[in-house]
């Protein structure tokens, strides 16, 4: 028996075509919804203003989100996660040159971190604290990520002989706070920071592979 299948294909080809409608009218509430919380800030941004920015009713808006927290967090869990990749990306652990890997990384992550965009989610985040989980998943999905990533990247480092770091995870603790110091909490109070990016992670990644015996030759002879 004979079935006309061109309706079928129509209906796919339609139900494609929303769907894509939808995805670019997600992704314009996401662009207005990271301006303006970079413009205010998520305290004195809300949803009917967000919403009379893009044109359209709040009804539409609640939609796709169903809250400014929600709204808050896809707009900024894509630069996130974007940069935390980028920071990732360079802890090759094929790439014998470990203090430069190192100094790429620090590069990144202090870019990362010192961004607006970074520093109003750690603003938002510090206000909502202990009324939502807003703070813990943007922290998940960026930095912690990074860190564990790093944390890996020590263990091999550890396992070639390249570092004496038996505990990895607390190893990339130490490298951690010596990248922040005098750079993050000075911006949090709206200060600036203390040193230059370079300045300050060319410092802590001599400290950190000076503190745990860097091995350039073990390393190598992997």
């Amino acid at each position: 028996m004979f079935v006309n299948r061109k309706p079928y294909r129509y209906v796919r080809e339609r139900i494609l075509r929303m769907r894509v409608r939808t995805d670019d009218r997600r992704q314009a509430i996401l662009d207005v919804a990271t301006e303006m919380f970079r413009e205010v800030g998520y305290a004195r941004a809300s949803m009917a203003a967000i919403s009379a920015r893009i044109g359209g009713s709040k009804g539409t808006l609640y939609r796709y989100f169903k809250s400014k927290e929600e709204l808050f967090a896809g707009a900024m869990m894509a630069v996130m996660e974007e940069q935390a990749e980028d920071a990732i990306g360079l802890l090759d652990t094929s790439n014998p040159d470990v203090c430069s890997a190192l100094r790429g990384f620090g590069l990144a992550y202090l870019a990362l971190l010192t961004s607006s965009d970074a520093i109003a989610i750690m603003r938002a985040a510090i206000a909502e604290g202990a009324n939502s989980a807003l703070g813990s998943t943007l922290y998940t999905c960026g930095a912690e990520r990074a860190w564990r990533e790093m944390a890996a990247y020590i263990a091999h480092l550890h396992e070639t002989g390249a570092l004496r770091a038996g505990d990895a995870k607390l190893a990339a603790a130490h490298l951690k706070g010596l990248l922040e110091a005098g750079m993050i909490e000075p911006l949090l109070f709206g200060a600036k920071a203390w040193f230059a990016q370079d300045e300050a992670v060319d410092a802590a990644v001599d400290r950190f592979l000076r503190a745990y015996d860097y091995d350039g030759d073990a390393g190598d002879a992997r």
